[in-house]
């Protein structure tokens, strides 16, 4: 399948870009107009990429990057997109959370009016987990990659503690709480959970303790 891009139409759309296909490419570009069929030369222009910089948070810490990106694209808070440091030659997934352009935070920006992005790295995350029993709850933490999913009535681990999974709380501040409802790690603020304990081989009234009650 051959390139495709958007110019003017002399036919058909003479002021307003649309689709073509590219018959020719080079100096003297030649293409086919997908809405009327006309075959014409055009001008193809090489989008300008702008060096941005992107402030990234893992964890507690954050540290400055820089990508190259395209001056015409529009990046909206909540997309997720990667992050290749020329400097570190390191390539980090993140989601952008806030964008300044103009001493203003828009929701949604062209690349060429921003001033720097911010954004949280998404590659491994750490969940905060509020495992409640009783009167007390405690906190535990697990390190997971981004897309790791947590099913709500489920059971998980970290570290020694096992728990089972009651509601998560969303980072847009939302709750889940119906079962079978999957999330994903990048997206959870703090899952809430009950502890699972398991009664050891032979003890209350497990299979070996009734064998001993039946034999007297």
């Amino acid at each position: 399948m051959n390139e495709e891009v958007e110019v003017v139409c002399p036919s058909c759309s003479p002021r307003h870009p649309v689709l073509h296909e590219v018959l020719k490419s080079g100096v003297n570009p030649v293409v086919k107009c997908s809405e009327c069929g006309t075959v014409h030369p055009t001008v193809i222009e090489t989008p300008r990429n702008i060096d941005v910089k992107v402030i990234v948070s893992r964890g507690d810490s954050s540290f400055p990057l820089h990508t190259h990106l395209h001056a015409d694209d529009i990046i909206r808070v909540g997309d997720e997109m990667f992050i290749d440091d020329e400097s570190s030659d390191e390539v980090y997934p993140v989601v952008i959370t806030a964008i300044e352009s103009g001493q203003k935070r828009p929701e949604a920006a062209k690349v060429a009016d921003i001033d720097y992005l911010w954004g949280r790295a998404i590659d491994e995350v750490c969940v905060k987990i509020a495992i409640h029993e009783g009167t007390t709850t405690r906190s535990v933490i697990k390190q997971v990659p981004g897309g790791y999913q947590f099913t709500i009535g489920s059971t998980e681990k970290a570290g020694p503690d096992e728990f089972k999974i009651i509601k998560i709380k969303e980072r847009d501040g939302s709750f889940r709480s119906r079962d079978g409802i999957v999330i994903e790690a990048k997206n959870i603020k703090r899952i809430f959970a009950n502890p699972v304990h398991r009664r050891a081989w032979g003890s209350g009234t497990s299979w070996s303790s009734r064998r001993r009650e039946q034999s007297w």
